[in-house]
């Protein structure tokens, strides 16, 4: 009898501090979709940081996870592109921020089209795809600018499939 109170004990235990990693500190994420390509691939799993953000602000680069601004359930992954104050721009399919171009490796096509330009509001960020062609992302007006504090955290660790295994700064 003490075996089983000792063996329920620690389950619940387990279980408290389960619910208390995914809440505040880390969580898993599916990626659904090509959008951020060839970063990332459908249906590959991420480890996000919950607990980053509570500290700083997003960095330019970063891949985040943040809910689609109309619709809660949906879950987004995209890369940080502007920060508040920032002018982006999207020129004969280049980058350009602050009026210089940005030197994007991660990304295998350029846009076709041009965005912006367009600057970036307080306690905002601006995120794309890496996949910009397949991307909804903030030139599209169903998610425009992400409020910061909606982010949900930074992908930091792919870790599915194993053979994929990357570590993300």
């Amino acid at each position: 009898m003490k075996e089983l109170k000792e063996w329920i004990k620690s389950i619940i235990i387990a279980i408290i501090l389960a619910l208390i990693i995914r809440s505040f500190i880390m969580e898993s994420f599916i990626v659904d979709g090509s959008s951020m390509q060839p970063t990332l691939a459908n249906h590959q799993r991420v480890l996000v940081n919950k607990i980053s953000y509570r500290f700083r602000e997003p960095k330019r680069g970063e891949i985040i996870v943040f809910p689609l601004p109309n619709d809660e359930n949906r879950i987004l992954i995209k890369r940080v592109i502007g920060l508040p104050g920032d002018k982006v721009e999207i020129i004969d399919g280049r980058l350009f921020l602050n009026d210089e171009e940005v030197r994007e490796d991660y990304i295998l096509f350029k846009s076709d089209n041009g965005f912006g330009p367009v600057v970036v509001p307080e306690d905002k960020v601006f995120v794309l795809g890496d996949n910009r062609s397949k991307s909804i992302d903030s030139r599209n007006s169903q998610v425009g600018f992400i409020d910061i504090e909606k982010i949900r955290g930074k992908a930091f660790l792919r870790y599915w499939p194993l053979s994929k295994f990357t570590y993300f700064n």
